[in-house]
């Protein structure tokens, strides 16, 4: 069975106008036009980085440095046992307390 040509060009105008009115998502932000002023307001003041630096005692760093270093000495003989199949109870909380402690230290350096 054919179509004639006018009934296709007719669905073809049907669908294409239902699908130009689903461009935009219902609800979409519309952009702004010229004519409507955009003001940025900022959001804080900006501060100098030497006010908002903190002290930082060089001694609690070396003391938290170490505790990191003991703490990983003590988990290598742990590891010699892991590869033989036993898994020591405290590992896990030793390899948190390395994060923690590494973490701290980090951003303690970083500011």
């Amino acid at each position: 069975m054919r179509f004639p040509s006018t009934y296709l060009l007719a669905f073809l105008l049907a669908f294409c106008s239902q699908t130009v009115g689903q461009s935009m998502p219902p609800g979409a932000p519309t952009p702004h036009s010229a004519d409507v002023p955009v003001v940025f307001v900022p959001n804080a003041p900006i501060q100098s980085s030497t006010a908002s630096r903190r002290h930082v005692d060089p001694l609690e760093l070396r003391r938290e440095a170490n505790q990191v270093l003991e703490l990983s000495k003590s988990i290598q003989s742990d590891f010699e046992a892991v590869t033989r199949g036993v898994l020591p109870k405290d590992i896990i909380e030793k390899l948190k307390r390395i994060e923690k402690l590494s973490k701290r230290l980090r951003n303690e350096i970083e500011r």
